[in-house]
């Protein structure tokens, strides 16, 4: 399903700075803070990228695969949507750590040999440098996946399932829906996924796709043109007008995008009983 109309940073984690340890805290016998967990130098493997090319139509979000047919135990890593990879850029300050786009292996199913990645690019970051790169051109990323993933697990008991992304938020949404979440009919899913425009709207094509595994996607828009006509403004807004009354016994949500939605979305459904256990997130 192609939406018509007159036709934030990738999904990224850095890892936390050391804190400086004060003078009271040198003059104690504690021991020194741990530093953060993150790849170190023999944590890392080389792979080329198997396809860079534009996402959206503003070319503001890339699509890279990443051919990882030698790392077989990387590819095994990969169980749960929501997890990260890191990437090692050469002259990069810092490690980024991407949302893995494409579906963990299924049990039984062909073996996938690549990771998928929705990349937005910045210019002048180590995700413009990513984006800049081309096919076949190797890249150093983490040996294994790191972070829990949605535990989706915790909403088992749900009948219905909110899902709110924005942006390249939407990169492990796609995990989700992939993976063969909500197939099974026993629950309703709902995806409000937002965007500046529809020039900045990724996988348009694949929400036919979506909307045949049961996935209902209202897309939003908080600057459409003259020929937009479905929701416009902010998802959590277009949430609130929207919303009809919530059974928090039976309902979950899954959160991935800007900070304000985030917080935004998770004050009004735990105003309205909501328990925030429920309420996913993958960081």
């Amino acid at each position: 399903m192609l939406l018509r109309s007159a036709p934030r940073r990738p999904h990224l984690l850095r890892p936390h700075h050391l804190r400086l340890l004060s003078a009271a805290a040198l003059a104690a016998p504690a021991p020194a803070p741990a530093a953060p967990s993150c790849p170190g130098p023999a944590d890392w493997a080389e792979a080329p990228l198997a396809s860079v090319c534009p996402a959206t139509a503003d070319a503001s979000l890339f699509h890279v695969s990443l051919d990882l047919s030698g790392h077989g135990a990387l590819l095994a890593s990969h169980a749960a949507a929501g997890q990260f990879l890191p990437f090692r850029l050469p002259a990069a300050p810092y490690p980024i750590f991407l949302a893995i786009a494409s579906p963990p292996p299924a049990p039984h199913a062909g073996s996938s040999t690549s990771f998928d990645f929705l990349v937005k690019r910045l210019p002048g970051t180590p995700s413009a440098r990513l984006c800049d790169l081309r096919p076949g051109d190797l890249v150093h990323v983490g040996a294994s996946v790191v972070g829990r993933g949605f535990e989706v697990a915790r909403i088992a008991d749900a009948r219905d399932v909110l899902i709110f992304a924005t942006g390249s938020g939407i990169s492990p949404i796609r995990s989700l829906i992939e993976s063969g979440f909500g197939e099974n009919g026993k629950i309703g899913v709902n995806l409000f996924y937002g965007v500046r425009n529809l020039q900045r709207m990724a996988y348009q094509e694949r929400f036919s796709d979506w909307e045949s595994r049961g996935v209902k996607i209202i897309p939003v828009i908080s600057r459409p043109d003259g020929q937009w006509t479905g929701e416009r403004g902010y998802v959590q807004n277009v949430f609130s007008r929207m919303k009809k009354v919530v059974d928090p016994s039976s309902t979950g949500a899954i959160l991935c995008g800007h900070k304000q939605m985030t917080e935004e979305i998770t004050r009004v459904l735990v105003a309205d009983g909501m328990s925030k256990d429920k309420i996913l997130t993958n960081f």
